[in-house]
């Protein structure tokens, strides 16, 4: 069901000019905001995080819901920044911030850092002012330590991440399963669907640990082949972002491709045991209906920008302006 839903998704991104879903964004991210809301007071518990709502047979996790409409919203924003009133600018860093807040609070720390991070990069793009920016960073690394001191379990995935080896029948159990599959797997792997670290040896394989089961069963080099496919995807991203002539379809592409990309080497960067484990799913290959949806409508959206970039090719032939030369133009 989540992929017809998904599909469906992607179908309707492509359609739909985006011009029409920046109408639509503030809507969508207030809706999102309210099942965020309603997370904390009556959101289903999940190994000690409350992220989901339960409606009849449905879980739907807002957090995930909310990525494209922080994409589409923060272009808006951000694209208009310097035609915005102080007044439109401190209320839109509000809802941010409530939105970073509350998924926080669940506790996510990993998706709040990630859509921290995508909202970063798009002001970076859209031309916002370098040292208010690094401030911001400075802010959000400070909240993050402050989480990590308040919940347990970050500060022992944590320990974990800096010594797997401390404790690897109980905290780190995970983490060396993981390293286990991934060395199991050799140069060419053991064969598509002959992983054996899957079979109840590693928890959560077929979400957060999923790329672990990959590298086993394609082994060095299916990763690296893997690795040089999101290269090039990211590659393809920013130059539909670069061709782009709109100020909003260039930082929609940026942010689509940001989030695809990054939320990608986060998770094999979990897995690989270079960063602390987190909870974000590898996008189109974890198990998740919600973030199945969001990724396949976040990639609708980067191809409607490309769609719309061909048009505006065609239509006035001369040179693009790219992004950084666009941003020195707008009033201080």
């Amino acid at each position: 069901m989540w992929l017809i839903l998904g599909l469906l998704g992607f179908s309707w991104a492509i359609a739909t000019p985006i011009q029409r879903f920046a109408r639509w964004a503030p809507w969508g991210m207030g809706l999102c905001l309210v099942g965020l809301a309603l997370t904390l007071v009556a959101g289903a518990t999940i190994n000690g995080a409350s992220r989901w709502l339960v409606i009849g047979p449905l879980q739907i996790q807002p957090s995930e819901l909310m990525k494209p409409c922080l994409i589409l919203q923060g272009a808006v924003v951000f694209g208009s920044w310097f035609r915005l009133s102080w007044a439109q600018r401190g209320f839109w860093l509000a809802m941010f911030l409530l939105t970073l807040g509350i998924i926080l609070k669940q506790p996510n720390l990993s998706t709040a850092t990630l859509c921290g991070s995508l909202l970063w990069i798009i002001a970076l793009a859209a031309g916002l002012p370098l040292a208010q920016l690094l401030l911001t960073v400075i802010g959000g690394g400070a909240i993050g330590v402050v989480s990590v001191f308040r919940n347990s379990y970050q500060m022992e995935r944590i320990l974990s991440f800096l010594n797997p080896w401390r404790d690897p029948l109980d905290k780190s159990y995970q983490l060396v399963q993981s390293l286990l599959a991934i060395g199991s797997g050799g140069t060419w792997g053991t064969g598509y669907g002959l992983s054996v670290q899957k079979l109840s040896y590693l928890p959560i394989q077929n979400t957060d640990f999923i790329f672990a089961v990959y590298a086993e069963e394609f082994g060095l080099v299916g990763s690296l082949l893997f690795l040089l496919f999101l290269c090039c995807f990211g590659t393809v991203g920013f130059w539909v972002a670069l061709r782009s002539r709109r100020v909003l379809n260039q930082l929609v592409a940026t942010g689509c491709t940001t989030l695809l990309v990054l939320q990608s080497l986060l998770n094999i960067g979990v897995a690989s045991g270079a960063l602390p484990t987190t909870g974000l799913p590898l996008p189109f290959i974890s198990y998740g209906g919600n973030a199945l949806l969001s990724s396949l409508f976040v990639a609708g959206l980067l191809i409607r920008v490309a769609l719309e970039m061909d048009e505006e090719i065609a239509n006035s032939p001369g040179p693009t302006t790219p992004l950084k030369t666009i941003r020195r133009r707008s009033p201080a």
